[in-house]
């Protein structure tokens, strides 16, 4: 083969390569479909939900699928499941679960029944693995194809117990969430098949219409539009004016469009509110009105201000509505809605609706796998539920139980890496450490490593970027990297992987006619970058910024900053130079900020005796 040939060859297969790299990274990130119609009658007396469900599933994947799975999580609430065995033998159970489950009788435990299911008009062998079903494919289903499944099912709605079930401790009659035979999720990972123990969700894309009927004095609020709004009445109707009828039943009928969940809650007690964000969703509240729950009158407003600050430092949300919806056992995040428990102290209801809400970006818009990855909802969530109390409440330092609960369980030996699967942890306390402290504390820790600016770059970057896609850690470090320019993996390898703390501690100084030498030194097996103040005897301050060599950059500072030399994580120790003519060092702070999770901050500073 001549020269010119073989560079012609050469130039072939690099194309040829491009093309099928190209190809792969579209095919890797691809996204199945479920589209989902039910029919369903709920009856109050007998708490037994009957109904039809047809699927349309869109294989969008490279492979051919000999079997697919649902979730019965109604299951789980039966003497004996998983959920049950589990908050029976971890050291510190769920208060909510704790031995409840073992203690249910046959008619207030839950339970779902698929009567029947075919797959295109073909019948298809089952298999029940307690909150899992398997379902042998009548015949294969090709890459990029679709098969539609159709199902009766039969569900006992449980005792409130975990999130889900009926007559809460605050009054309300259901609230039905994980209601409904579910597709399990399949990806470029596989089958996703977690069992219900205790922890979050993760599910398939879809279009969702859902009809409820049930005895009509009760009012249901949840996921999507309600489409005949102006014949139910309740409160949606475009009049506002309340609907008079003799039916002893009514149907709703919902509808959401690319949505990966479907909730909703019912009570003939609730009252009504809503409003709008300007040029944004229309907000509903949900509420049973008495003494305890006047807060609900101010969440309207309150709600408002957080989407909108949400939508900046974020990105828009991209749904029509969204409800807030008093019902569950705590705070719990849905597709287009949240439950939330009302009636305790204002600023906690607020504080929880702030969570939620926060989660529509992030688990309803985002939804990373929270089995796998829970930190990046949580604490992503807690994280700006904080800094909204801080910007709309005028919360001063609204960080730091979440610094202090991280602290508490670092000091006492009982942290866990934050990336493992989330039902595995050893303790609840090392999950809640773990997910929404320690996912917290990461952002943080990001903006002080990158400066305000580029983070909130990056955050709405990360957001525009990875909506409706299901990010992984590396997803989003990547985007905050091309943001700020600077390199960031070793900060989530370390934080997320492993139980490494941020320990530094101010040594002590060397001063000498206006030129003084600050000893610095890292105890800590995580390093970082440092933000160091030095506070002179007149009063004046000098900030100085020493890099980190893992970032290969340097975050933008202020120019009377003084930028100095990088500290290699390799060297425990580090000597500051600095001049100042005429002054005296009076005190010396590692991090003025606070936003580094120090282990121990009492050594983060020195006052300097005589002003040396």
């Amino acid at each position: 083969m001549d020269g010119n040939n073989y560079l012609k060859v050469c130039v072939l297969i690099g194309i040829i390569l491009t093309i099928g790299n190209n190809l792969f990274a579209q095919e890797y990130r691809w996204q199945q479909r479920a589209d989902y119609t039910m029919n369903v009658t709920l009856d109050v007396k007998t708490h037994i939900l009957r109904g039809t469900q047809k699927l349309v599933y869109h294989n969008n994947s490279p492979d051919t699928l000999t079997k697919v799975y649902y979730h019965l999580y109604f299951n789980a609430f039966q003497p004996g499941s998983m959920m049950d065995v589990r908050s029976r033998y971890i050291d510190d159970p769920d208060p909510r679960i704790g031995d409840r489950i073992s203690k249910l009788q046959p008619d207030e435990i839950g339970y779902q029944k698929v009567r029947s299911l075919t797959q295109d008009g073909a019948a298809v062998t089952t298999r029940e693995y307690g909150t899992l079903l398997e379902v042998q494919l009548a015949k294969p289903l090709l890459p990029r194809s679709q098969t539609v499944f159709e199902m009766q099912f039969e569900a006992q709605v449980p005792v409130q117990i975990r999130r889900s079930g009926r007559h809460n401790n605050e009054g309300i009659d259901y609230s039905m969430t994980q209601w409904y035979p579910k597709l399990a999720e399949y990806d470029h990972a596989g089958w996703h098949l977690n069992p219900y123990v205790a922890r979050e969700f993760h599910a398939v894309w879809g279009d969702y219409q859902v009809n409820i009927t049930l005895d009509s004095r009760y009012t249901v609020a949840g996921t999507g539009v309600l489409v005949n709004a102006d014949s139910i009445g309740h409160g949606y109707g475009s009049s506002g004016k309340a609907i008079k009828n003799n039916r002893p039943t009514l149907t709703w009928r919902f509808r959401a469009s690319n949505v990966h969940d479907f909730a909703w809650a019912a009570d003939p007690d609730y009252k009504h509110l809503r409003t709008k964000v300007p040029d944004g969703p229309e907000l509903h509240f949900f509420y049973q009105p008495n003494s305890r729950t006047k807060v609900w009158e101010s969440l309207p407003e309150l709600t408002v201000r957080f989407f909108q600050f949400m939508n900046e430092h974020v990105g828009p949300y991209p749904y029509e509505t969204y409800s807030v919806i008093q019902g569950g056992d705590g705070g719990m995040e849905y597709a287009m809605c949240t439950l939330v428990v009302g009636e305790g102290r204002p600023a906690s209801t607020i504080s929880t609706v702030y969570h939620e809400a926060a989660h529509a970006w992030f688990q309803g818009v985002l939804a990373n796998n929270e089995a796998t990855h829970a930190w990046m909802d949580e604490g992503f969530a807690q994280y700006y539920q904080n800094e909204a109390k801080g910007a709309i409440l005028g919360d001063a330092d609204p960080h730091s139980r979440v610094y202090e609960g991280y602290r508490t369980l670092a000091r006492g030996g009982k942290e866990e890496p934050m990336e493992q699967w989330a039902d595995f942890f050893t303790i609840n306390d090392a999950y809640r450490v773990a997910a929404y402290f320690k996912g917290c504390i990461l952002l943080r820790h990001l903006k002080y490593i990158v400066g305000d600016e580029n983070f909130r770059k990056g955050m709405r970057a990360y957001f525009a970027t990875w909506k409706f896609r299901h990010p992984e850690p590396l997803d989003f470090i990547r985007v905050m990297e091309k943001a700020s320019g600077m390199q960031l993996k070793w900060h989530l390898n370390l934080w997320t992987n492993t139980k490494k703390q941020i320990d530094y501690i101010v040594q002590g100084i060397e001063a000498n006619a206006g030129r003084s030498i600050i000893r610095l030194t890292r105890k800590g097996e995580l390093p970082m970058p440092i933000d160091l103040k030095v506070t002179y005897s007149d009063g004046s301050e000098q900030m100085v910024h020493i890099p980190l060599n893992e970032t290969v950059a340097v975050k933008p500072v202020a120019p009377s900053w003084h930028v100095a030399p990088t500290w290699d994580w390799v060297n425990p120790n580090y000597s500051l130079e600095l001049t100042h003519p005429g002054k005296q060092v009076a005190r010396i702070d590692i991090d003025p900020s606070g936003a580094l999770a120090d282990v121990t901050p009492d050594n983060n500073f020195l006052i300097v005796s005589g002003g040396q």
